[in-house]
């Protein structure tokens, strides 16, 4: 079917191939996005963060339509259906969010979180971190987020936050490594959490769960490397897939890493919603 001109052809053959066996066949595809700086802009205090409401409006237009619609962030599960209003929202009964890269697992139709019991290590890392951020001299307005299962240093309040960062990383991996946790890079912040999850395998298994035949992802940070490679792994086994970026108002190197493997790039989260409201149109 002819695209309307509100809905940007992809850059590549693939993802012409994604988007229009999404289009052709809704009931058999399955759409999954990253919450903060693609569904929610990123704000200074994560606490802040609320998904674009043009957004939540358009997936609910949508789900109905599709095979599945999840969020899969880092975030934990309680966090991202509170932020982002999604419990109760019009047409999201069958929205299922991942949180904790899919170790926790939230369903609009039996809304309670269901998670393992964070390993061992994140309780010693929670107990050693203030001293470890103290001895790394940590710079003023460098702060840490706890999320249960992980804990994430934020520079992003500090006067320069890349040489904040840069200042932490060496102390911040040694301590995950001693405790069996790891490293999670993302713009302005570390996290250390449980290896094990990733949002590429959390993708992978809703996408078996709801037997599609077609997905897109779209997503803004590194974290969202292994989804994109679940997308072209899939690709590989003959399941059309379309790749969306949900591209920062000033891009850093490491996340235009995200650019080279899109097939569409969008602008943040207003353009993201702008193209799931164009999606919802054409189907």
């Amino acid at each position: 079917m002819p695209l309307p001109p509100s809905l940007p052809e992809p850059e590549t053959e693939a993802g012409r191939a994604g988007l229009a066996a999404l289009l052709a066949d809704p009931a058999r595809a399955v759409l999954a996005l990253d919450f903060d700086g693609t569904l929610a802009p990123i704000v200074t205090d994560p606490q802040d963060a609320r998904a674009h409401p043009e957004a939540v409006l358009a997936l609910g237009r949508l789900a109905p339509r599709l095979a599945g619609v999840a969020v899969i962030t880092g975030r934990p599960a309680a966090d991202a259906v509170r932020y982002g209003g999604f419990e109760g929202a019009a047409g999201l009964a069958g929205l299922t969010v991942l949180g904790a890269y899919g170790a926790e697992r939230w369903d609009a139709a039996d809304p309670v979180v269901r998670a393992p019991e964070p390993p061992a290590g994140v309780a010693a890392v929670r107990a050693e971190l203030p001293a470890v951020l103290a001895e790394s001299g940590a710079r003023e307005g460098t702060w840490t987020e706890d999320k249960g299962r992980a804990l994430a240093v934020h520079t992003r309040r500090a006067a320069s936050p890349d040489a904040a960062l840069e200042q932490l990383r060496a102390p911040l991996y040694a301590l995950a490594e001693r405790h069996g946790l790891m490293v999670e890079p993302g713009r302005m912040v570390l996290e250390l959490r449980p290896p094990g999850a990733d949002k590429g395998a959390a993708l992978a298994g809703f996408v078996r769960e709801r037997a599609a035949t077609a997905v897109a992802y779209a997503g803004d940070d590194l974290g969202d490397l292994p989804a994109y490679a679940t997308v072209a792994a899939l690709r590989h086994e003959g399941v059309p897939g379309l790749l969306l970026y949900s591209a920062p108002e000033t891009p850093t190197e490491s996340v235009e890493r995200l650019h080279a493997c899109a097939d569409v790039r969008v602008a943040g989260p207003p353009g993201l919603a702008a193209w799931l409201r164009a999606v919802a149109d054409a189907l």
